[in-house]
């Protein structure tokens, strides 16, 4: 989700929900990785049903001003073709993000932007 605070947006959602957070650097684009339950070790999906991990970015003009959905896949070519194939339009080409996974944006059907990721595995 975008945010204009990041030290506010930190405390709210640590105090609230308990919510981890690790903070990038520019080189990621200042994103704010938040945890809100443990990941499965191999899958990288929350443990407990119901929950989700995500994270916040930099809330600029240029930016989404809406949540963000990222669409956990095993394979991302895999995940490519298949939201062609429904009708979708991806963004670009896949890209390397260390130690999360490769990432591409997408928009379906109806305008919606969303996106894939193939979690790196851990280890």
């Amino acid at each position: 989700m975008p945010a204009d605070d990041k030290e506010r947006m930190k405390k709210f959602y640590t105090e609230a929900f308990g919510w981890k957070m690790e903070q990038y650097g520019p080189e990621m684009g200042n994103y704010t990785v938040v945890a809100t339950t443990e990941v499965d070790e191999k899958t990288q999906m929350p443990k407990e049903p119901g929950r989700i991990n995500g994270g916040f970015f930099d809330k600029t003009e240029e930016s989404y001003r809406n949540a963000r959905i990222t669409v956990a896949v095993d394979n991302i070519e895999e995940g490519i073709k298949k939201v062609e194939e429904a009708g979708g339009k991806v963004k670009g080409h896949p890209v390397e993000i260390p130690h999360v996974g490769k990432y591409v944006e997408f928009t379906d059907t109806e305008g919606n932007q969303l996106s894939l990721l193939q979690p790196s595995p851990m280890g």
